[in-house]
């Protein structure tokens, strides 16, 4: 079922991002110096094949999930914090919560996989199972179960979509999900544990030990197959990696600029992009994680963030700040002169427009 999703996946519309590229070089301004607003204003024309854009209709889908890792004690919060801060985003308490209200963001929550039987009023109950396996012990996931939770985070999208939401971002809630993140990234990356494994939302220096010993060990001890991802997710991931790479497939199949958070976040996109290598031109970056990982990964996708505040929290909470840079993106397109608009004669930078640096 995925299959089609992932396949269906096409590239960005080439001639729009032309054409949106003629009008950034000719708005009344010096070649290039609104940066990466323009490359931004580009790529959102080939997602839409539109010159002009709105992202005014933004969400944020945010899986919830537990993880039987935390048995392990790789986590500083109890497990019980993924239900309360669940229930705290409908309530709009959490930090996702209290920036998205600055730009008129929504969220869309979804439990996939939280370790209770409660069900809770405004959000979406999509739960696979409470919560997966210790990966220390064995995995995570069947292999099943993980193509059902990319299927969700895809048909979450086409709901987001059927409400008009033009514009997404992808967070998660799920305590001990940096260890599950971190393993899913070792398997992908094959490179040195140390480089990979931060302390998350803080944790003491003998737990940080065992994290790192945990991630090192579960890939060997589950014979995770690097070149599937799905075995990948299954064996040493989560329902919320997983319901977030479905995300990423889904805002590609069905052409919605999607945002990426921080480091589970931009883990999950690497994911995504694996599985399809075409879902890269619909990513955009949001702000720099502290996890010392998130450079890694960022890096494998050849993209910057926006910007670098410091942030670790995860949830979403860089998106709705990436949105507003986007929202300056469209504002440049749509409201800045042209130099003929302007009445400015342009003839004295030919030259320049004809370097290949300004070329799309």
């Amino acid at each position: 079922m995925i299959k089609k999703f992932i396949e269906g996946i096409t590239p960005l519309d080439n001639y729009a991002m032309e054409k949106a590229k003629l009008r950034v070089d000719s708005l009344a301004k010096p070649l290039g110096s609104l940066g990466e607003l323009e490359s931004i204003s580009v790529r959102l024309s080939g997602i839409t094949s539109k010159i002009i854009n709105e992202t005014d209709k933004k969400c944020i889908i945010i899986m919830s999930a537990d993880n039987g890792v935390v048995e392990e004690g790789v986590a500083s919060a109890p497990q019980y914090v993924t239900l309360a801060q669940t229930k705290n985003f409908i309530k709009g308490k959490t930090g996702v919560c209290s920036i998205a209200k600055a730009n008129e963001t929504s969220l869309k929550v979804v439990d996939i996989g939280i370790n209770s039987d409660e069900k809770i009023e405004g959000v979406i109950d999509r739960k696979i199972r409470k919560g997966t396996k210790n990966i220390y012990k064995e995995p995570a996931m069947t292999y099943e179960e993980c193509k059902i939770a990319i299927l969700i985070g895809i048909e979450t999208v086409k709901e987001a979509k059927d409400e008009g939401y033009n514009i997404l971002g992808v967070g998660e809630m799920g305590i001990g999900n940096t260890t599950t993140s971190s393993a899913v990234l070792k398997a992908l990356l094959n490179i040195e544990t140390e480089k990979i494994v931060g302390k998350g939302g803080g944790i003491t220096s003998d737990s940080f030990i065992k994290k790192k010993a945990i991630v090192e060990e579960v890939i060997l001890k589950h014979n995770v197959n690097r070149e599937d991802i799905i075995d990948i997710v299954s064996k040493v991931g989560g329902y919320d990696i997983a319901g977030m790479i479905g995300v990423f497939i889904g805002a590609s199949y069905y052409k919605i600029p999607v945002v990426i958070d921080g480091f589970i976040s931009v883990v999950a996109a690497l994911c995504a992009s694996r599985l399809n290598p075409l879902v890269k031109g619909y990513l955009f970056p949001s702000h720099k994680s502290e996890e010392i990982g998130y450079n890694l990964a960022m890096e494998e996708l050849n993209l910057k963030p926006f910007l670098n505040l410091n942030m670790r929290l995860g949830e979403g909470s860089g998106c709705p700040i990436a949105f507003s840079v986007i929202d300056f993106a469209n504002s440049m397109m749509k409201n800045m002169a042209t130099f003929s608009e302007g009445d400015i004669d342009d003839s004295y930078i030919e030259e320049v427009r004809s370097e290949e640096c300004y070329k799309v």
